[in-house]
């Protein structure tokens, strides 16, 4: 993934990240935003990290680029496995996803 400027919220940097346990490999996330989420082998969807590497890791995050802020939180909002999470990097609290208050 090229980032340019990463999103911020209320000027926090927010990045992305998959819980694979929830996720049903429908791929809209990939539909959305290729650019961050792409499905593995095993039909799961994960985020991408710099050079578009695959981040397999249980919880790895990518920060979420400026340009396609709105692309990740429609992922978030439209992921049936309700498994795509984006929070503030400051505090780790989720500002889109199924956690958001």
């Amino acid at each position: 993934m090229s980032v340019q400027q990463e999103a911020v919220v209320d000027g926090e940097a927010l990045e992305v990240w998959i819980d694979q346990d929830l996720c049903t490999g429908d791929g809209i996330c990939v539909q959305y935003a290729p650019e961050v989420f792409e499905l593995d082998i095993d039909g799961l969807a994960y985020v991408k990290g710099a050079g578009d590497e695959l981040l397999q890791a249980e919880g790895a995050t990518t920060p979420v680029p400026l340009p396609l802020l709105t692309d990740v939180v429609d992922s978030a909002k439209e992921c049936p496995g309700e498994c795509i999470h984006v929070r503030r990097v400051s505090d780790r609290v989720e500002v889109f996803g199924p956690d958001a208050g």
